[in-house]
């Protein structure tokens, strides 16, 4: 599974981070640091909880 994350539509909400803040990491002031990554075994419904967290819809989960 992979998450890719729409880096002009993150507004620093950072409730990916409040869902999981190993699997989604964010810069000082609350923007994703990372525009794509693989979600590690174990953390699929995780990254579907941060994904339906965000109000910006930024985070893609496939």
């Amino acid at each position: 599974m992979r998450v890719t994350i729409d880096m002009d539509k993150c507004s620093g909400h950072a409730r990916c981070y409040g869902t999981d803040p190993e699997l989604f990491q964010i810069d000082d002031i609350g923007y994703a640091s990372r525009p794509e990554f693989e979600v590690p075994a174990g953390g699929e419904d995780t990254a579907r909880e941060a994904a339906a967290a965000c109000p910006e819809r930024a985070i893609t989960v496939r």
